[in-house]
């Protein structure tokens, strides 16, 4: 069971504690913590996250393939899950990143501002 997460926080169930999510929803939270954690900033576990953050140091032609691979470098250890097509769209200095995966036969959309 993972915690529930909007906008970066956790969302409280009403009663003091937090919401928690279970099987495709427990699969997408996860892959958006991933995806927004900075990879290396937790000492103890260095693989974990992404290097999404790095996307604006890089030149403008280079970006999309980049987004992909990070993505797919920070997903790597999510067993059974594929990662069909990364798109990031550039407008107006935001970056939002969406994910087509599989996971146990089900499509899944995942969208992201970075």
């Amino acid at each position: 069971m993972e915690l529930k997460l909007r906008d970066g926080d956790y969302v409280p169930d009403g009663q003091g504690g937090v919401e928690r999510v279970e099987g495709a929803r427990e699969l997408l939270e996860r892959v958006l913590w991933k995806l927004t954690v900075r990879r290396g900033s937790f000492p103890l576990l260095p693989e974990l996250g992404s290097r999404l953050y790095l996307l604006p140091r890089a030149k403008p032609g280079e970006r999309s393939a980049l987004a992909a691979q990070y993505a797919a470098e920070a997903l790597a250890d999510e067993a059974g899950l594929v990662l069909n097509t990364v798109t990031l769209t550039e407008s107006g200095g935001t970056s939002t990143l969406r994910l087509e995966l599989e996971w146990r036969g089900e499509s899944f959309t995942v969208e992201t501002v970075l």
